[in-house]
């Protein structure tokens, strides 16, 4: 996404991404990023929790109004429920590693199986 956000922007389309890659995003040199501190996946907040997604998206549509230098970021004041998420994101244990590579292997299938079908 943020290399089509700066295509898009270069063709005069002013672009916000939304995202929890702070890393990444800001490397790829986006003009306004919205990062919340999320497991990946989830930039626009918790699942089924409205209040926090609209706040999230109105950030956005703040910063998209009101910036005044490229590269900006914003970050939300939101926190998942708990930072165990950060030690256990893609963490790979002898307890899971068959089913990760049951997963990855059904998802090939399932991708190879698209590119195949017109």
């Amino acid at each position: 996404m943020s290399l089509i956000a700066r295509e898009l922007e270069a063709a005069g389309i002013a672009t916000v991404i939304l995202g929890s890659a702070l890393d990444i995003v800001e490397h790829c040199g986006v003009p306004r990023f919205v990062f919340t501190d999320f497991p990946l996946g989830n930039p626009c907040g918790r699942p089924w929790d409205r209040d926090m997604q609209w706040q999230i998206v109105s950030t956005a549509l703040d910063l998209l109004a009101t910036a005044t230098q490229p590269r900006t970021t914003v970050r939300t004041p939101y926190r998942w429920q708990s930072n165990t998420w950060r030690t256990r994101f893609m963490e790979v244990r002898d307890d899971n590693r068959a089913w990760l590579a049951e997963q990855g292997a059904t998802r090939r299938a399932t991708q190879a199986h698209r590119r195949e079908t017109p």
